[in-house]
């Protein structure tokens, strides 16, 4: 049983994602150690849709640098990133 809330974090309000929008793909934070498959079921779940496709990605964090620790830096704003494609005629409403 997938349960959807676990694997998708957040809804991903950016300008690149938002012109994705135009030819049905939506960008999702998902959370770290589930595949796409995954969180194709899980989008299905949620939206009542169906997905064709699913990109993932790890994006980076920055590396800062504390003036006090120099010696150990920390990363910030690492994330698991899903853009994903759904079938013509379904779309997402998003309040």
């Amino acid at each position: 049983m997938i349960d959807a809330s676990k694997i998708l974090k957040s809804f991903r309000v950016t300008e690149k994602a938002t012109d994705l929008q135009a030819s049905n793909k939506y960008t999702f934070e998902v959370a770290d150690g589930y595949n796409a498959v995954a969180i194709a079921q899980a989008v299905e779940k949620a939206f009542n849709v169906k997905v064709e496709r699913v990109n993932v990605m790890n994006v980076k964090g920055k590396v800062k640098v504390s003036r006090m620790h120099k010696a150990n830096p920390g990363v910030k704003g690492r994330m698991k990133k899903a853009i994903v494609t759904l079938k013509k005629g379904d779309t997402i409403q998003l309040a």
